[in-house]
């Protein structure tokens, strides 16, 4: 299972990342981002996928192979977007039929955000595993692949498009902090990624367990507080 989520506020991006892979018994680390990049121009995004490792590495490596002909560009993202499509399509063509019959899904979600030269704002798209596209609105600035459940009360509750960064970077690390506690197949180190608004660059920052356990701690304990303190007299009528 993977947790990836992307949320977009006014003043710009955020991508948070686990990076736990699960293969049968067997437990190993693996980035879940791709960051591209250009210095001196006005092109910038990350993706983000959910499914098959195998699946994954495939379409990454020919869409990377693809946009690094002589001559490919791409002034906005939704055209990166149908880029990444066309090569998931590719891959489910080849391998589609060899995964059915071994029991397995074709199941690669993805998140693409960044902004490019004439977008007119910073963008996320998420891209389902038949090629096709839905774009984040401001009436619901995150979207989540992979374990989804278990990180949406705190977000749906507390996000809003015009929340601060660092407000809904706060967030999104406890809808991870939830989703790591609820799924064993969810875990540390994540990867974090920061993309401003306007700004061409993406920041990105690796955390372990011991980076931020005290701050899990810290949730938890409020929470413990807060059931405290909730008023008890609808339960006086049960008692």
């Amino acid at each position: 299972m993977t947790f990836c989520l992307a949320i977009k506020v006014k003043e710009g991006l955020i991508g948070i990342a686990d990076t736990r892979i699960t293969t049968g018994t067997e437990r190993i680390t693996s980035k879940k981002i791709t960051v591209r990049q250009k210095a001196n121009k006005k092109h910038a995004f990350f993706i983000m996928t959910s499914g098959l490792r195998s699946v994954r590495d495939k379409a990454i490596t020919y869409f990377e192979e693809a946009i690094d002909q002589e001559g490919v560009e791409f002034n906005k993202l939704y055209k990166v977007v149908n880029a990444f499509a066309e090569q998931i399509r590719r891959v489910e063509k080849e391998d589609g039929s060899y995964l059915t019959k071994c029991g397995l899904v074709f199941d690669l979600f993805s998140l693409i955000s960044g902004q490019m030269e004439d977008d007119d704002e910073h963008k996320v798209f998420m891209l389902y595993p038949q090629g096709n596209w839905v774009e984040m609105t401001e009436s619901s600035p995150y979207f989540i692949i992979g374990a989804a459940g278990f990180g949406k009360p705190i977000l749906k509750r507390a996000l809003r498009h015009d929340s601060p960064i660092r407000f809904a970077l706060k967030a999104g690390f406890l809808a991870f902090d939830s989703t790591r506690i609820s799924s064993s197949d969810v875990g540390y180190p994540i990867d974090v990624i920061i993309q401003k608004k306007d700004e061409y660059k993406i920041v990105e920052h690796r955390f372990d367990h011991e980076d931020l356990s005290k701050y899990s701690k810290w949730w938890q304990e409020k929470i413990s507080d807060g059931l405290k303190e909730l008023p008890e007299d609808w339960i006086d009528k049960i008692f």
